[in-house]
């Protein structure tokens, strides 16, 4: 184990079960790209004007903070599932830099985020050590916030918990 804190796989740990995940896009020469995952109806990407864009759309790296954030969302779902950890919800606040150089083709400058900041609040009624438990987990288990990590992206990740019952958000 790696820590006394990191919870048991929910999965044999033994046996590598890949998964795949496809989708397809169009672009038509511009900034704005279609963009179908199952069957769903196709999302978009875009560009604000001030970089060149129609500004219809978030832009690739916007949804990569909307990945981060729901990612997040189902870890801490599956986290507390398995702690049976219970809470009424939780909301996101998630923002990066980026030196717009970089996508540009400065060389020497990464074209993609330097740093970020991410706040978690959790509404529940847990105890702060289990609270503190679901945190640790969450980080370790989340392949968003890894592979940000991984890029060496400095992300400060600040989680907070309020009682279960401030809890006022819905997900339609």
């Amino acid at each position: 184990m790696i820590d006394a804190d990191i919870i048991e796989p929910s999965i044999d740990p033994k046996t590598k079960k890949i998964g795949v995940r496809h989708v397809k896009a169009t672009n038509a020469a511009g900034t704005r790209t279609k963009i179908q995952v199952r069957d769903f109806d196709p999302v978009y990407t875009d560009e604000p004007a001030s970089l060149g864009g129609t500004n219809t759309s978030p832009s690739p790296l916007e949804t990569v903070l909307v990945a981060l954030v729901g990612c997040d969302g189902v870890i801490i779902n599956g986290v507390a599932t398995a702690m049976k950890f219970e809470y009424t919800g939780v909301d996101f606040v998630c923002e990066s830099q980026i030196d717009v150089r970089g996508p540009k083709g400065v060389p020497g400058i990464r074209p993609y985020f330097e740093s970020g900041s991410l706040e978690i609040t959790v509404y529940s009624d847990e105890s702060e050590e289990r609270f503190a438990q679901l945190c640790k987990n969450v980080e370790f288990r989340c392949p968003v916030m890894n592979l940000l990590s991984a890029a060496k992206v400095d992300m400060t990740v600040k989680w907070k918990k309020r009682p279960a019952a401030d809890y006022s958000g819905s997900v339609d």
